[in-house]
């Protein structure tokens, strides 16, 4: 298939190029180095340096044999984006171009005006660009269960059969997004659900949960194929901030009562999420939206792995409870339905302390390079 990854130089839109180029497809990436020039603007570089695009698919085809195609552009620029769809006539577009953190969203006015314009922008850009040129193509959008929020009854997997005054109908689950970042994602499938609705476009939603890990089958090829690895509190997700501050002896940063639960997801399990969407894709006219993630845990659950593994390597692993920066709930119930990717075959890759104290192995030769500073929370959100 000629696959389109928007976004490919992020955390996993790299991984998700080198994995569908390594299965024989034509693969092409696009990206303006957003990430990285937030990244620097935030002192929240990732671990260890990573090289550009054109560098990593220069790598990646010498030890592979596989190539990659690769754009340097803004997708919020329309014009771009159509000529780029006009020429590589993609069957599949994977959309990872969004500003992808939480607390940079609710940093100030000037990031959360970026995040709403970038995020809103690059998917309406999408939506108009394969309505008018590629009608047919797939649409697999990276979107996050954040979106649902923490409510008091079940999650459903993206729809809500609703029984009202002796009718039926079904809507989209109600969504109450907890950052700016996740309501530009609730926004995005709001966008995408009407004109699925008025141009019969084919789109697959994917509702992911916090993602954790830095090996791939292809990124194992060579170290500078890597994936960015955030430690830090604006970029970093919950699994490997921990593990970095064990390595580095910070006692883990519990957020408040450390209850809050999410769902959880090896970088593996996103590839074979992904690709299993690719794989069986909706009818047009279809917004089929999949929860994406294997195991639910809490922080104080994530926390006591991290602490158990870091002793089966000698490292004590302190754990320190601090202020809560986010507005958020500490203690709630959270049951979300997730049987969508297991019915299309998905083989879970399940965190343990293997998984965990193969992280710390990759981290330890960084040690050095750890900074405390991007580990504390520097983003209040009840500001």
């Amino acid at each position: 298939m000629r696959i389109l990854v928007l976004g490919g130089d992020g955390y996993l839109g790299w991984p998700v190029a080198m994995h569908f180029s390594a299965k024989g497809n034509n693969v092409c990436v696009v990206d303006n180095y957003l990430r990285r020039k937030i990244c620097k603007e935030t002192d929240s570089e990732p671990l260890f340096k990573v090289p550009d695009l054109n560098e990593r698919a220069s790598i990646y085809e010498q030890v592979s044999g596989n190539r990659i195609n690769v754009n340097i552009g803004d997708c919020s620029d329309y014009h771009f984006l159509v000529n780029l769809i006009k020429n590589f006539k993609p069957e599949v577009i994977i959309h990872f171009a969004e500003q992808p953190s939480a607390p940079y969203s609710m940093r100030n006015y000037s990031s959360a005006y970026l995040t709403f314009k970038n995020n809103l922008e690059t998917t309406f850009n999408l939506i108009w660009a394969v309505k008018e040129l590629a009608p047919r193509c797939h649409i697999v959008k990276l979107g996050t269960m954040g979106e649902y929020g923490t409510p008091n009854i079940d999650i459903e997997e993206g729809w809500l059969n609703i029984h009202h005054n002796g009718r039926n109908d079904t809507f989209l689950y109600p969504r109450q997004a907890g950052s700016l970042y996740h309501t530009t994602k609730v926004l995005d499938t709001d966008l995408l659900w009407f004109y699925v609705r008025t141009s019969n476009l084919c789109v697959t939603d994917l509702m992911q949960g916090p993602v954790y890990g830095l090996s791939t089958k292809e990124s194992d090829l060579d170290f500078k194929l890597s994936p960015f690895f955030n430690y830090d509190d604006i970029f970093g997700t919950v699994v490997n901030r921990f593990v970095t501050q064990a390595v580095a002896g910070i006692p883990l940063t519990i957020y408040g009562k450390g209850e809050q639960i999410r769902g959880y997801l090896n970088i593996k399990d996103t590839l074979q999420c992904i690709e299993l969407a690719v794989e069986n894709p909706p009818i047009l006219g279809e917004l089929r939206v999949l929860n994406q993630f294997t195991e639910k845990f809490s922080v104080n659950e994530i926390a006591k792995i991290v602490k158990n593994s870091g002793a089966e390597l000698g490292i004590d692993v302190k754990i320190e409870a601090i202020n809560n920066p986010r507005q958020e709930k500490e203690e709630h119930y959270y049951n979300p339905r997730h049987s969508g990717f297991a019915d299309l075959g998905l083989k879970p890759h399940l965190l343990s302390n293997e998984v965990i104290k193969g992280m710390m192995n990759m981290i330890m030769p960084f040690k050095k390079e750890i900074d405390i500073k991007k580990v504390m929370p520097r983003v209040n959100w009840k500001n």
